[in-house]
């Protein structure tokens, strides 16, 4: 039986060695290589922290103590140190254990985190819970630097540092996020990776002066002496700047040395921010080599790092061919992403066109209002953030490009379900606050041709806001293209008799297979779809389904987020619509997902036939 086996928990952890915890790193990165190869996830992230996992895990413990993740893709090392390492067969798959921390599988996960730079704000907020409460526990937020080149993380540190509260803020620096971090944030951490250490003397003094009685009265009051011979050896970090304490830069993959500075924060007595370096990817060389298409993979052969079913083109691929395509006849073309120039098909644009494309880190309500201020002086702003990660932009959206008409194109990748991610990932809302904008269009394909056809008219043909939605991965079947601004934006797949279903987007896959299931019974549906979803065009909906005793309408958005209130509101009672429902949808395969939520194939025959025998 291997170390790992043991653990399951921070008192398995105390009692083991410097031997034994190196021993246990082994096993670790050895046990997430062989099952994320298995299931898919996020590997790169998790193999970068197992030091700083199990160093945390050791001085905290998180039963008690509170340690919030931000974003939360490298919590596998803390889940299965905390009980949960049986649990990995099922790993993001529905009803098995989720990609990110989530509460209610266990009591150590402190708080769910999908969604970048909430950490230390969410950390500063318990923080203070426990002060108000007179409680007694740890306060741990688990920050990295990608994340920190969002604009809440100062907002949050800018109050910790006159907050008084004990909070440690481990700043996990791999010079990445997905892709790599950019900024003045990342030449600053540079700048501070390449200083020479103070820290091994702060170290040394402190665990001396610890020693003797008195010795921890003492440190903290030559602790102005210290911070004096401090800025003489290096520069002040902007978090000192700031008000807050500064432990680091610290090598990550050290665990004596983790363990040390980690204490040395816990018993600090107020906001200090540990600075620790990793290497993204580390143990396993085809995801050190590339960090990026390990961050977050599919199903892989381990031995060799070789993903398995390698699919044709995505939509993320030929949105970025088409911008390309789009900057090539016309420079006033330029192209805007949130840290994610490979995850939206934006490196082909950035080698091509590196003036215009514009990787703001993750800081989607800058990338917004930048877009706005570049529309308004001429030039044609493409802006590319996943649907989940563009509803921080919802104010932006509306005070920076709609209320000005300008004409700012909003890609929308990852709408609707996405999958394993879950609930934090999956494009539920965008087609319900995009429709709050006034003039706003919104278009959403559903095939590769269609996007790409969608694309340049919102491009070249459109003078105000448009955003263009699409979905993860590529063609699901239908493949063709029935995008023509002029012929409307309500097309017919086939004409039925008493009964219609209406959809829009990828979805229409299933509804021309539920329409097949249909037609087999007898009954003859007609099938249509909205290649622009709104504004809707009221006058064709009525003339079209004026002939038609029932119809079915079918939409990927939480209830109250899609536009189905708004297609009753225009057919009338008539009208029947299913959504994904009013709760949030939790991690799984989309085939199993559609299948709970009502949306496959099977479930929308099925509606179907009940509607027209009531």
């Amino acid at each position: 039986m291997g170390i790992l086996e043991t653990i399951r928990g921070n008192g398995d952890l105390q009692r083991l060695n410097d031997l034994d915890r190196e021993t246990l790193c082994r096993e670790i990165r050895e046990f997430l290589v062989t099952s994320v190869a298995k299931t898919g996830g996020h590997l790169a992230s998790n193999l970068g922290v197992v030091e700083l996992s199990v160093a945390l895990e050791t001085v905290f413990d998180t039963r008690k103590d509170r340690l919030v993740f931000d974003v939360g893709h490298q919590s596998y090392v803390h889940k299965m140190l905390t009980g949960r390492r049986t649990e990995f067969d099922h790993l993001r798959q529905y009803g098995g254990m989720a990609g990110f921390p989530k509460p209610y599988e266990s009591d150590t996960d402190a708080f769910v985190a999908g969604h970048a730079s909430s950490s230390v704000s969410i950390a500063l907020g318990m923080a203070r819970a426990r002060t108000l409460l007179d409680e007694h526990y740890n306060v741990v937020a688990l920050l990295g630097d990608g994340a920190a080149t969002g604009g809440m993380v100062y907002e949050a540190l800018n109050d910790a540092a006159v907050s008084g509260e004990p909070l440690v803020v481990v700043l996990n620096d791999n010079t990445m996020s997905i892709d790599r971090s950019v900024g003045g944030l990342a030449q600053h951490l540079k700048r501070l990776r390449s200083t020479e250490k103070y820290l091994g003397m702060k170290q040394r003094y402190a665990r001396i002066l610890h020693k003797i009685p008195g010795g921890k009265g003492i440190y903290h009051l030559t602790r102005n002496i210290k911070d004096s011979v401090k800025r003489m050896l290096i520069p002040e970090t902007i978090f000192e700047n700031m008000g807050l304490s500064y432990l680091g830069p610290v090598d990550g993959h050290n665990l004596p040395e983790l363990l040390s500075v980690l204490r040395i924060a816990r018993d600090w007595g107020g906001p200090v921010v540990v600075h620790v370096l990793t290497q993204k990817g580390r143990g396993y060389i085809p995801a050190e080599e590339n960090p990026a298409a390990f961050h977050g993979i599919g199903k892989f052969d381990p031995g060799t790092g070789t993903p398995f079913g390698h699919g044709g083109k995505t939509f993320s691929d030929v949105f970025g061919e088409t911008m390309v395509a789009l900057a090539e006849g016309d420079r006033r073309v330029c192209a805007i992403t949130a840290a994610m120039p490979g995850g939206t098909g934006l490196l082909p644009f950035k080698e091509k066109f590196p003036d215009r494309l514009f990787d703001v880190g993750i800081a989607e309500e800058h990338a917004v209002s930048m877009a706005g201020g570049l529309a308004k002086q001429g030039m044609v702003p493409v802006t590319a953030i996943y649907s989940t990660f563009l509803q921080r932009s919802y104010d932006m959206i509306l005070q920076d490009v709609s209320m000005l008409k300008l004409h700012v194109v909003l890609a929308v990748d990852r709408a609707g379900l996405v999958g394993e991610d879950g609930e934090t990932h999956h494009g539920a809302f965008d087609v319900g606050f995009l429709r709050q904008a006034p003039d706003m269009k919104i278009l959403s394909p559903a095939s590769l041709a269609e996007l790409r056809e969608m694309l340049i008219w919102a491009v070249e043909g459109q003078k105000g806001p448009v955003a263009v939605r699409y979905p993860r991965g590529g063609d699901r079947g239908y493949s063709d293209s029935w995008w023509d601004s002029r012929g409307g934006s309500l097309v017919c797949h086939k004409k039925g008799e008493k009964i219609a279903i209406l959809t829009y987007g990828i979805l229409i896959n299933n509804v021309l297979e539920a329409e097949k299931l249909l037609s087999a019974g007898n009954i003859h549906a007609g099938v249509y779809r909205l290649t622009m979803p709104w504004p809707l065009d009221e006058q064709a909906l009525r003339e079209t389904f004026a002939d038609y005793d029932r119809v079915v309408f079918v939409e990927e958005a939480l209830h109250g987020a899609g536009i189905g209130e708004a297609v009753v509101a225009i057919l009338g009672e008539k009208t029947v619509c299913r959504d994904l429902g009013s709760t949030y949808v939790p991690h799984g395969s989309l085939e199993a997902l559609y299948r709970r939520q009502g949306l496959d194939p099977e479930s929308i025959a099925a509606m179907a036939r009940e509607v027209l025998e009531a």
